[in-house]
């Protein structure tokens, strides 16, 4: 019983563990340098220096802020919703997420080294860490995610011989 109950949680844990890795590994990666490519006009780069110089305070206001401005494309995706158009709400949804997260993490590297003046940030910032690190390792030692690992390194090593060998001739 207990080694079907295991099973159970790994099917269903898997997925869901898998999409928020590559949603951190991928996602995160692109976004970041997209907007670093923003960051280089100049009004975003004097926009970023000035966050920069913030004390801890203002620092910590400023990286919770995109959370209340993404409420009006969830107040969109909502509308969309109740008159039927749910592809447009879930559309709405996805783009405040991918908006929201680009911005978050922007102003997470900008604003790291003022929010780790803040004593009980650090502690947080921490703890949060080392607890997804631990269900990271707990997820990746499971045997479906390093059957789906090696499944997508054979994909992608055949997706590359496959491309090289097209582009050799």
């Amino acid at each position: 019983m207990k080694r079907h109950l295991k099973r159970a949680l790994e099917l269903l844990l898997v997925p869901v563990a898998a999409a928020i890795v590559f949603f951190e590994d991928v996602l995160l990666h692109y976004l970041g340098l997209a907007m670093a490519a923003i960051a280089r006009w100049p009004p975003i780069a004097r926009i970023e220096g000035w966050l920069a110089g913030l004390p801890p305070w203002a620092a910590l206001i400023a990286f919770a802020a995109p959370s209340t401005l993404v409420l009006p494309v969830k107040l969109a995706a909502v509308w969309f919703a109740m008159q039927g158009k749910f592809v447009l709400a879930t559309g709405a949804i996805m783009l405040g997420k991918v908006v929201a997260t680009a911005l978050v993490a922007r102003l997470y590297k900008i604003l790291r080294p003022t929010l780790l003046q803040l004593s009980w940030y650090l502690r947080a910032e921490t703890w949060l860490f080392d607890f997804r690190d631990r269900v990271y390792g707990f997820v990746r030692a499971l045997p479906a995610w390093q059957a789906a690992a090696n499944a997508i390194r054979r994909a992608k090593a055949w997706l590359v011989e496959l491309v090289s060998g097209v582009t050799s001739r």
